[in-house]
């Protein structure tokens, strides 16, 4: 189907209206933003002479220079960098798959937030454990977050995992079968939209002893290796599995860390409080409360 008068029509007018014109200053702060992403990307890889199509297969790249955490995958971005080398795309094309990259998950990421602030407040003990990482990082230099500092963070990222697994931005996913599949018992023909239930699976007492209880020491490589792969998918997984989920981590580490080192958290709003709503993320059906007491120290 085209185009109507219509649409062009309302188009028009809420580009013409104040709504509109606020909508466009503030996109183009956004654009600003991954276009500079884009253009750094593009000087560091000129500067440095790197040559993408040897990087591809080389595995003893500095992982800083590729990706977040061990490389294993060559970073999106150099990706399609080198597709516009190859002419598969332009530079437009890119502005548009960074933007959903780095802006797409903004709402999922701040549902994950909430959550987990909300159990740091209530689990003060937790919140503690956290604060002694930090000061072990961070010790006297009060220096800003570096990535190797986001890396040395493995108590809190096991904390953003456990929140992760009580209360998934996305609470469920669907998928389409397209060819006839033998679960268990059961025969699923072809054509069938199956539901899977994260929250659900997430909170399964076969898969997790105390499912209710916020535990980070689940994620403890000895504990993870007891459950099946599957059993854990905030993210979804396999091939169709998020592509923003290393990035997802990141950020939520620089956000809680940031927010610990300068602010003690108090609970609010308990986990007992919250009613969940309809919706394909996760949302408390009112707000969440957290109380933030200033640090007389920074951390």
């Amino acid at each position: 189907m085209g185009t109507s008068l219509s649409d062009e029509s309302d188009d028009f007018l809420f580009n013409v209206s104040s709504l509109g014109k606020k909508q466009k200053k503030s996109l183009s702060v956004v654009h600003n933003f991954t276009r500079k992403v884009i253009n750094d990307r593009k000087k560091f890889i000129t500067e440095n002479g790197i040559n993408l199509v040897n990087a591809m297969g080389d595995k003893d790249n500095d992982e800083s220079e590729m990706v977040y955490g061990k490389k294993k995958r060559t970073a999106m971005l150099d990706l399609l960098i080198l597709a516009e080398k190859e002419g598969l795309i332009d530079n437009a094309g890119i502005q548009e798959e960074v933007d959903t990259f780095m802006l797409e998950g903004h709402d999922t990421t701040a549902s994950g937030l909430i959550f987990c602030l909300m159990l740091l407040a209530n689990y003060s003990e937790i919140q503690e454990r956290i604060v002694i990482e930090l000061k072990e990082i961070f010790g006297k230099t009060k220096h800003a977050t570096r990535m190797e500092d986001l890396n040395a963070m493995r108590y809190l990222d096991r904390c953003i995992k456990e929140s992760l697994r009580l209360y998934p931005p996305v609470p469920f996913i669907s998928r389409h079968i397209n060819e006839e599949v033998q679960l268990s018992n059961y025969t699923v023909p072809a054509g069938t939209y199956c539901h899977i239930h994260i929250y659900d699976l997430h909170r399964s007492e076969k898969l997790f002893p105390n499912p209710s209880v916020f535990d980070p020491d689940r994620f403890l490589p000895e504990n993870m290796g007891k459950r099946h792969s599957y059993a854990y998918i905030p993210f979804s997984a396999g091939p169709r599995n998020c592509i923003g989920q290393k990035f997802a981590m990141m950020q939520m580490k620089l956000v809680v860390s940031e927010i610990l080192r300068n602010f003690r958290l108090l609970p609010v709003t308990s986990c007992s409080d919250l009613k969940f709503q309809a919706d394909l993320i996760l949302r408390n059906s009112g707000p969440v409360y957290i109380k933030f007491v200033k640090r007389e120290i920074v951390i």
